[in-house]
């Protein structure tokens, strides 16, 4: 039986320390690093051609694209940013300019199945690249969950909260595209990095 329960010990913590050793190593592959950090600010910079002003921080100031929809809601895209991984990650905030509570409509979830069983998402966003004929779809993990904001809460008049939604890269050349969300007014965004 001591054998048996050193065994069993030893191999908990081979496990543990794998465990770790894998954490600490997908922490290390983080896009928060050295290089990659300058490589979205010069796109940037040459996107707006505005060589006289210092460049900002991503997503402070600078709005890609501002959608009315249903309610008083408002989507406001900050940052369209490719990565290195073969996606890009859209970021920004839903504001409710309305003057009374206001809850994203279930449409914006879209109507395939997969996503619909996971509750209220952004999973019928969308990209689209007029230049190839493409448009690309939310991400979804392996149970079907979208990569996107869920679950979002009734937002109260003059509230807002944060949203993302990840798609597959267009091809690197591609450096505009529609963005469409049921419910909401399409628009035009620069995908940089």
């Amino acid at each position: 039986m001591s054998i048996r329960f050193t065994a069993k010990a030893r191999r908990g913590m081979v496990a543990l320390t794998v465990a770790v050793g894998l954490a600490v190593g997908v922490a290390g592959c983080g896009g928060g690093g050295g290089g990659d950090d300058k490589k979205p600010e010069a796109s940037t910079s040459a996107s707006r051609n505005d060589g006289s002003k210092p460049s900002t921080q991503e997503g402070t100031d600078e709005v890609l694209a501002e959608m009315r929809g249903e309610d008083g809601l408002v989507l406001r895209i900050d940052s369209a940013q490719r990565d290195s991984g073969g996606f890009v990650t859209v970021t920004g905030e839903l504001k409710n300019d309305g003057d009374e509570p206001a809850r994203v409509s279930v449409r914006t979830a879209g109507d395939e199945t997969e996503i619909l069983r996971h509750g209220s998402s952004l999973g019928g966003a969308t990209l689209v690249d007029s230049a190839t004929k493409k448009r690309y779809y939310v991400l979804r993990d392996t149970d079907g969950r979208p990569l996107t904001t869920t679950d979002m809460p009734r937002i109260k008049a003059g509230a807002s909260i944060p949203v993302f939604m990840q798609f597959p890269a267009p091809p690197s050349d591609t450096t505009e595209v529609s963005f469409q969300l049921p419910t909401f007014a399409a628009a035009t965004i620069q995908i940089s990095g």
